[in-house]
């Protein structure tokens, strides 16, 4: 199989870490975990938890991750799997070398995402922070540059059928499905991020994507604007979203 790089973007609380677990588990794929966290971190000056671990264990010059992550894949692999956030690729980032990567998305309805977020963090203030705005404009430039509408996977059609979704993603990718996708083994890995802790600790209890349950929507009033600002970008992607083979 011919090499292939996908990079993966979506905004916080996607279920993306679970995603990045279903590709870890196949046996032709390596993964890496939000390569341009410390670069955000370090340009925009904002505050997250475990801010100096996590400028400390990666590059902070985009330059050198991009490098990395477009060129040899790690261990021999076929498949370099790439989580992102969307908002990490800055502005100031050259947008150039997405097309030596197949650009995928991972959406989630706005409420459900406030739902989880400002549990975890409550200084959410902007609709930059989660995401909506940069992802609508990576996926505009995909489809200016491609002509083509790039794979857009919903996290509740992935809950609801996983099996189905995965193999419409590979399908799109270019890669051969494998079971193997479908379940993994509990616990953390040596290829997540620092930020682990005090991110990951439901999908490190996780064997699975376990069964679809009916989201719970909890959003404080002060960041219910937050949630309908972000509602325009999620539709424009929601309304290309891949279905089940």
């Amino acid at each position: 199989m011919t090499p292939i790089r996908i990079a993966m973007w979506s905004g916080p609380r996607h279920i993306s870490t679970a995603m990045m677990r279903s590709f870890e588990n196949r046996d032709d794929t390596v993964v890496v975990d939000e390569p341009l966290y410390a670069h955000y971190l370090v340009k925009t000056g904002i505050d997250h938890p475990g801010r100096d671990k996590i400028i400390a264990s990666q590059p902070t010059d985009w330059q050198t991750v991009v490098e990395a992550i477009t060129g040899p894949i790690p261990n021999s692999k076929a498949v370099y799997y790439q989580k992102h956030m969307t908002h990490h690729l800055l502005p100031g980032i050259d947008r150039e070398w997405l097309a030596k990567v197949t650009n995928c998305f991972l959406i989630r309805d706005p409420d459900e995402v406030l739902s989880s977020y400002w549990k975890k963090r409550a200084a959410v203030d902007s609709v930059d922070d989660l995401g909506y705005p940069q992802q609508a404009e990576i996926y505009q430039f995909v489809v200016d540059r491609t002509g083509e509408v790039p794979p857009i996977i919903e996290s509740n059609d992935l809950l609801m059928d996983p099996s189905g979704m995965l193999r419409a993603l590979c399908n799109r990718a270019g890669i051969p499905f494998q079971e193997s996708m479908l379940s993994w083994p509990a616990g953390t890995r040596t290829s997540d991020g620092v930020w682990a802790e005090y991110w990951y600790d439901a999908v490190v209890r996780s064997t699975g994507f376990g069964p679809y349950r009916e989201p719970v929507v909890d959003i404080p009033g002060h960041l219910r604007p937050l949630a309908e600002k972000s509602r325009p970008y999620f539709d424009l992607l929601y309304e290309n979203r891949l279905t089940a083979d």
